[in-house]
């Protein structure tokens, strides 16, 4: 059976190599949005094979971290892109995946960063959305638009700035997002105590992060669990902030998400 398997995608990489399609992050396109308000947002986009826009698919909103920030449309596809666009992963769970680019001078969330050690993070109950972030939803709206998204099958996914990214995200739009899948990030518990959006979550983090508190994470989990909402999390002992290499390994890590429809 495995012999059968490997054979089986043996073909069809040498397929899709011939037809252009690289199979990592360089598969993604290159384009930039603009917003309502005139904001200019770098993303990179992945369509599935054979894709056809009389169709709708599955959307993954792919959301990176503060050290993938800038302005050349590349770094944010660093960590993830690889995984998104493999050839494995696009045929069991073909889907649009979008992957927008924060500028370097801003955040996707507001929130206070420490200003020096023994200093924590602290996540407002009630900040206005920011500009970037605000972009990442009228670029979602956009594609929604067009008639080619599964509006029951969007899923978020973000690391570090990009997990925060996530559960802001979800908080705002809590009917939106079938699944959330936030990797060391981060959100303030008094909103997420008021949860009662349909989102299902799967929480990673790693044990001795020295960037991002487990403790957000962690305390997340257990008061998105007493909000009755959908939620499992996952902790790696001994692993430091770059969690997402284990989340990103996790056998079930894209198959969890598309188990979930609104």
């Amino acid at each position: 059976m495995k012999l059968r398997k490997g054979i089986f995608f043996l073909f069809l990489s040498l397929f899709l190599s011939a037809t252009g399609y690289a199979g990592d992050k360089d598969s993604f396109l290159k384009k930039q949005f603009t917003s309502r308000n005139g904001y200019a947002l770098n993303y990179r986009i992945l369509y599935p094979e054979n894709y056809s826009p009389d169709r709708q698919y599955p959307v993954i909103l792919f959301l990176h971290g503060a050290g993938e920030r800038g302005s050349d449309n590349k770094a944010q596809l660093i960590h993830g892109g690889d995984m998104l666009a493999s050839f494995e992963n696009q045929t069991q769970y073909p889907a649009i995946i979008i992957a927008p680019q924060c500028p370097s001078d801003t955040w996707w969330v507001n929130y206070t960063r420490p200003s020096k050690d023994g200093e924590k993070r602290y996540f407002p109950p009630s900040a206005p959305i920011t500009a970037s972030l605000n972009a990442v939803i009228e670029l979602l709206d956009s594609y929604i638009d067009k008639g080619i998204v599964d509006t029951r099958r969007i899923y978020v996914t973000g690391l570090s700035m990009g997990g925060i990214g996530t559960f802001d995200l979800v908080c705002r739009y809590p009917n939106t997002f079938a699944a959330a899948t936030p990797i060391c990030g981060g959100a303030n518990l008094e909103r997420l105590a008021k949860y009662k959006g349909k989102t299902a979550f799967s929480i990673y983090h790693g044990g001795s992060d020295s960037v991002v508190d487990v403790q957000f994470s962690r305390d997340a989990y257990e008061t998105l669990k007493k909000a009755g909402a959908d939620v499992r999390y996952k902790e790696y002992p001994g692993v430091d902030h770059n969690s997402w290499d284990k989340a990103f390994a996790e056998p079930d890590y894209l198959s969890w998400m598309f188990q979930h429809s609104l």
